[in-house]
């Protein structure tokens, strides 16, 4: 079975234990890049980890995030297993996979774009 349709499964199952609420657990998928199995946002963008960021804590404001937009977080979401939140300096939410945030690069111009990848040696594609 392939990985999407099991995870479509798993998410589904999730919802239903919890009370039929959709908690947003996973915002990203997995797509497959020139550079192999990259995390993504819902519009397809590759995310990328920064390597300045300690576990649960971005250290990328500023001019910084202006160039690496944050992956956001509603007010009301909630993470689980793998996907956390981290809250930001000044309260903003973002996610964050196994403790690390999660944000997308302003010069990649189209889904699957990965020219992020290895900016300044600290900048890496999320991979699952």
């Amino acid at each position: 079975m392939p990985k999407s349709i099991m995870r479509a499964i798993v998410l589904a199952a999730a919802t239903v234990m919890a009370g039929g609420v959709a908690y947003a657990v996973e915002p990203v998928k997995v797509a497959q890049t020139d550079k192999g199995d990259a995390l993504v946002d819902g519009k397809g963008m590759t995310l990328y980890i920064f390597d300045k960021d300690s576990d649960g804590k971005s250290a990328c404001y500023d001019k910084c995030a202006t160039n690496w937009p944050p992956l956001a977080a509603g007010d009301d979401a909630a993470g689980a297993g793998d996907y956390t939140i981290v809250v930001r300096d000044g309260g903003a939410k973002q996610w964050a996979y196994k403790g690390k945030p999660l944000y997308t690069w302003v010069k990649d111009a189209k889904p699957g774009d990965t020219t992020g990848d290895g900016v300044m040696g600290v900048w890496h594609i999320a991979k699952p």
